[in-house]
């Protein structure tokens, strides 16, 4: 990282910070892992972004390969390796997408044509939803479509958010090189 990981262990220096520290160590269910340990050096935002991420990771109403596809496609395209180790094995345990699936969201080229996928409809307009927001942040009106042919209003809104979020989560993690990844080229090789 390109500054130093604050102590597994921290103290903290006021009574504020502590309870930073306390609500992003229940969330974490005891253990601190790296991107915690760079945010924390900014107890205020380690805590507006622990609050916003637990709501996107736990309190949507969204599949867990809905949500997973879109984390991982966002890591992909943004070359957050880091984001995709930490993702992609709750992507495969999701039993709505298969080990080519997971391939296909790692390898699929931009923009992916329905028929080369093995993703179904819902699974795609979510692979192609992330791509647009990512890539180009103005949704083209199809792919817009195509997900809302797919979710609810409700459903559409946390897809968004949760692509939007983890487009955060991956440029923080690129731009201070948390996990030490960014000198690689794709994933790790048991991926």
């Amino acid at each position: 990282m390109r500054l130093p990981y604050i102590d597994q262990n921290p103290t903290m220096d006021n009574a504020e910070d502590r309870a930073v520290l306390e609500r992003v160590l229940e969330r974490r269910g005891g253990k601190l892992i790296e991107l915690d340990r760079a945010l924390l050096h900014a107890p205020p935002v380690a805590d507006g972004w622990n609050s916003f991420l637990k709501a996107i990771r736990t309190q949507t109403s969204l599949s867990t390969a809905v949500r997973e596809i879109a984390i991982c496609r966002v890591a992909i395209l943004n070359h957050a390796w880091y984001e995709w180790d930490h993702h992609c094995p709750i992507l495969r345990d999701s039993s709505e997408i298969t080990e080519e699936g997971v391939q296909y969201v790692l390898k699929a080229p931009h923009y992916a044509k329905d028929a080369d996928s093995p993703l179904d409809a819902k699974h795609q307009a979510v692979l192609a939803y992330s791509d647009a927001m990512t890539l180009d942040v103005k949704v083209p009106d199809a792919v817009f479509e195509k997900l809302k042919s797919q979710f609810s209003d409700r459903e559409v809104v946390e897809i968004t958010a949760t692509v939007a979020a983890y487009n955060t989560v991956s440029r923080f993690l690129v731009a201070l090189d948390v996990g030490e990844t960014n000198s690689r080229s794709g994933p790790a090789a048991k991926q």
